[in-house]
């Protein structure tokens, strides 16, 4: 039932890595439908258990408070949802636990017409494996798009293969905000948001960091930093096979030249000039009308994302940079992705709001959940999906799914910690050393 005045609206948020926490709890705030005189939201938390599960410093460093935060796996998410309520349930993971979970809460919610409203999106760009993506995710009441021109090409994917478009919904990012850039600080500040995964080889990264080094050694009244998503052994949503922290331990840089971690909004406090390959900030940076370029050192390749800023006025390199050059972004292209730097922000989430108003007050209830991928529909695909969160084809537990009926006590919770990290020592270090000695 539908949240009273006088009731807080029940949400629970599963995500599987810190960026995706972010994203699924700040949605979640931003799209839960509340009259003037209802209390606030109730979130509970869950982090699903893998390789990517957020430490205590990736977690405070985003700042999202939750009433409740577990630590869980799929099974043990399903039976949650199995025994509490909730009316807004958020999925914050990559496309494949998406489409696991729908299929897993089909199961659970079979007998319950007045089931919660699920709700799952992309915590940034879409710019790669869009159909692979978007069908994994369909079966949700609502697919968040971040922008008109996402919400086209999500509702252009499902229909071309004869799927429900009606889920798709336009929204914008939601960790959009923060004070309008005001002018030049003192010093000066150059910020460079790396990504994990983005480029990939050694050479390119290091090639970046030169870049950004010998930027700090040409302009010593600057302050060049830059900005880490995570600290070596830690995840976020994509591996980091080569961190930058170990990259610059073999370069000599400059005292204005520093590295520094922290919440995204609070470094565009301070920044000047927001230069990346193709990261979400750039969004961020640009909503708050700060100069902002994406680098074509590398070319302009649907490998490294930065394709998806053809047409922005942001693309340039770092001899441009050197020079003085400062971009000026194109309105219409801001417009159409979400910035809203004009001030639509405060609206872009109405009609998520208003559908799941909708939704929760809709007489008898809602339907099941019918995702696009069945057992018919896609009999070579699905299973191997489902079974990675150890699921059955029809969404039931397979024999032998860890799911715990109590907390790990303090043996199991040691093994856990010991094998996270030797699964990203084998990624950071042995797996490098491998791939070098293949090229050989």
């Amino acid at each position: 039932m539908p949240a009273s005045a006088t009731k807080a609206l029940r949400v629970a948020v599963l995500a599987d890595s810190d960026t995706r926490w972010k994203w699924g709890a700040l949605t979640a705030s931003r799209i839960a439908p509340r009259s003037p005189g209802d209390a606030d939201i109730r979130l509970d938390g869950y982090l699903l258990r893998g390789r990517a599960t957020p430490t205590p410093r990736q977690l405070s460093e985003v700042g999202v408070h939750a009433d409740a935060l577990t630590e869980v796996t799929a099974v043990e998410f399903l039976r949650a949802m199995g025994e509490k309520e909730y009316d807004l349930v958020v999925l914050a993971l990559v496309g494949g636990g998406v489409q696991a979970m729908l299929h897993g809460l089909g199961r659970v919610w079979a007998d319950r017409a007045d089931r919660p409203v699920v709700v799952t999106g992309y915590v940034g760009v879409v710019y790669e494996k869009l159909a692979d993506g978007l069908l994994l995710r369909h079966g949700a009441d609502l697919v968040l798009a971040n922008s008109r021109q996402d919400a086209e090409r999500f509702r252009a994917v499902y229909e071309g293969v004869g799927a429900d478009a009606s889920a798709v919904t336009e929204v914008a990012l939601p960790f959009l905000g923060g004070a309008p850039y005001a002018g030049e600080h003192d010093p000066y500040t150059v910020v460079f948001a790396a990504q994990p995964s983005v480029p990939d080889s050694r050479r390119d990264r290091t090639y970046l960091l030169n870049r950004l080094i010998r930027h700090a050694r040409r302009h010593p009244e600057r302050e060049v930093v830059l900005k880490l998503r995570s600290k070596p052994g830690e995840h976020t949503t994509h591996i980091e096979e080569l961190p930058y922290q170990k990259l610059v331990q073999k370069a000599d840089p400059p005292p204005n030249f520093s590295l520094r971690y922290g919440n995204m909004g609070e470094v565009l406090d301070r920044t000047d000039l927001l230069v990346t390959v193709s990261s979400t900030a750039a969004l961020e940076s640009l909503h708050r009308r700060i100069p902002t370029v994406v680098l074509t050192d590398l070319g302009v390749r649907e490998a490294l994302g930065n394709h998806h800023f053809t047409g922005s006025g942001c693309l340039a390199s770092w001899d441009q940079l050197d020079e003085g050059h400062r971009p000026v972004p194109d309105e219409a292209w801001l417009a159409r992705q979400g910035v809203a730097a004009d001030g639509g922000y405060e609206t872009a989430f109405d009609a998520a709001r208003e559908r799941i108003a909708k939704l929760l007050a809709r007489p008898g209830g809602r339907a099941p959940l019918t995702p696009y991928y069945t057992p018919v529909t896609a009999p070579g695909y699905l299973p191997g999906i489902l079974a990675r969160h150890h699921l059955a084809p029809d969404g039931h537990p397979l024999p032998g799914a860890p799911a715990a009926d109590k907390e790990p006590g303090p043996v199991r919770q040691v093994v856990r910690r010991a094998a996270r990290g030797a699964y990203r020592h084998g990624v950071q270090r042995v797996a490098p050393v491998i791939r070098r000695m293949g090229e050989l």
